[in-house]
C-alpha cells in the first residue's frame, strides 16, 4: 500500500495534496460505471493514500453519498469526509435553495446516507441569491456547533460574498473551477483565499476531461453528459480547442507525463493553499491522478503550459448562460 503522498492543510487537517472528486461516480457524466466497480475505486484510492474524498447531496440525488457510505465503516477514521447542501435534487430536477430550514434538513439526510455521525467539511454548494449568504451562513455556523459538521465552505462564490460569509464565520474553503483553461480564480477570489486563511479546492482540474485525454467530439456524449450543453464542448468552438488540445499534449509529452498529470501539477505549483480533486470512474486514470501529486515537471514547461491553455485562447464560456447566471464567481476580462 503505498500512503506516501504529500498533504496540504484543508480545515486545519493535513489530507492529500490531490484529493477524489466523487460525482463522476454517480452524476452529470452520462451512464456511471457499476456500482461495486465505483465502490472499488474508492478503496483504491484510499490504499493509494488519498484521504481527501468530496460529494454532495446533489450528486445522483443522494446516490453518491451512499455510495461512500459502503467504504467509510472501513476508512473512516483516515478520510476527510466533504459533502455540499443548498443545491439538491427535487423530483428529477435540480433545485437551489439557501434557506437556513432546508440547510438544515439535508445536513441530516446526508448523515443518514453517509452513515456517519459528523461531515468534516460542509460546503454551500451553491449561493442562493435570494437568500442573503449571511442567513445561510448561520445556518452552517449552527450545525458546527451542534457537531454535525467539522467546517464550513463555499461553492462557485467570488471574492466579495466569501467576506461577508466569513464575518459572519470562519471560512475555512471556497471550492470552485480552477484549471489551466479556467481562471476565474486568479481575479480575486484565489487572493482572497491566502489573504484569510481560506483553503481554494479545484474541481475540474483536468477540464472536465478535456486536458486529461482526447475526446470523441461533440457527438460522442452519452445521454445525460452535462457537457452537451457547456459552449466550449460545442461545434462551434470543437475545431479550435480540439488545435489547442493537440499543442498541449505534445508539450505534456515533452514534460514526460501524461496531460492530465500536467494539468495537477500545474495547479499544484499555483499556490500552497490549492489542493485539485480529479473526479474519475476509472480506476486506471484514478492512479494516473494521483501519480501527479508526486511529480516534478520543469517550470518553463509549466508556464508555458500556463499560457497556452488560458482562458483568452480558448474558445466558449465555461457554462452556458443559466449556469452562469447560478454563479457568483468572477469573470476572467476578455
Amino acid at each position: 500500500m503505498n500512503t506516501s503522498l504529500p498533504t496540504r492543510t484543508l480545515a486545519g487537517r493535513a489530507v492529500s495534496a490531490i484529493g477524489l472528486g466523487c460525482m463522476n461516480l454517480n452524476h452529470a457524466y452520462g451512464e456511471p460505471p457499476a456500482a461495486d466497480y465505483a465502490v472499488r475505486l474508492l478503496e483504491r484510492a484510499c490504499e493509494l493514500g488519498v484521504t481527501h474524498f468530496d460529494t454532495a447531496s446533489l450528486y445522483g440525488f443522494g446516490k453518491n453519498e451512499a455510495l461512500l457510505a459502503r467504504i467509510l465503516p472501513a476508512w473512516r477514521s483516515r478520510i476527510f469526509l466533504a459533502s455540499k447542501c443548498g443545491m439538491t435534487g427535487i423530483d428529477g430536477k435540480r433545485v437551489i435553495d439557501g434557506r437556513p430550514e432546508t440547510l438544515k434538513h439535508t445536513v441530516v439526510e446526508s448523515l443518514q446516507r453517509l452513515g456517519t455521525d459528523h461531515i468534516d467539511l460542509y460546503y454551500l454548494h451553491r449561493w442562493d441569491k435570494q437568500v442573503p449568504i449571511e442567513e445561510s451562513m448561520g445556518a452552517l455556523a449552527d450545525m458546527v456547533h451542534t457537531g454535525q459538521i467539522g467546517a464550513i465552505g463555499l461553492s462557485e462564490v467570488s471574492a466579495t460574498t466569501l467576506r461577508k460569509a466569513h464575518a459572519v464565520h470562519p471560512v475555512a474553503a471556497v471550492q470552485s473551477e480552477y484549471s489551466l483553461w479556467a481562471r476565474n480564480a486568479e481575479v480575486a477570489v484565489l487572493e482572497a483565499c491566502r489573504e484569510l486563511g481560506v483553503a481554494y479546492v479545484a474541481f475540474s482540474p483536468v477540464g472536465r476531461g478535456f486536458l486529461a485525454q482526447p475526446l470523441g467530439g461533440p457527438d460522442s456524449y452519452v445521454k445525460g453528459d452535462i457537457r452537451q450543453h457547456m459552449p466550449r464542448f460545442m461545434a462551434e468552438h470543437w475545431d479550435r480547442n480540439a488545435v489547442l488540445y493537440a499543442r498541449y499534449a505534445a508539450l505534456a509529452a515533452e514534460a514526460g507525463c501524461t496531460p492530465a498529470q500536467l494539468a495537477l501539477v500545474w495547479l499544484l505549483e499555483q499556490a500552497p493553499h490549492v489542493l485539485p480533486i480529479p473526479g474519475t470512474s476509472s480506476i486506471e486514470h484514478l492512479e494516473e491522478d494521483i501519480a501527479a501529486a508526486n511529480l516534478k515537471v520543469d517550470p518553463a514547461l509549466l508556464a508555458a503550459a500556463g499560457e497556452m491553455m488560458h482562458d483568452r485562447h480558448v474558445g466558449g464560456a465555461r457554462y452556458a448562460a443559466q449556469m452562469l447566471s447560478e454563479v457568483d464567481t468572477e469573470f476572467v476580462p476578455d
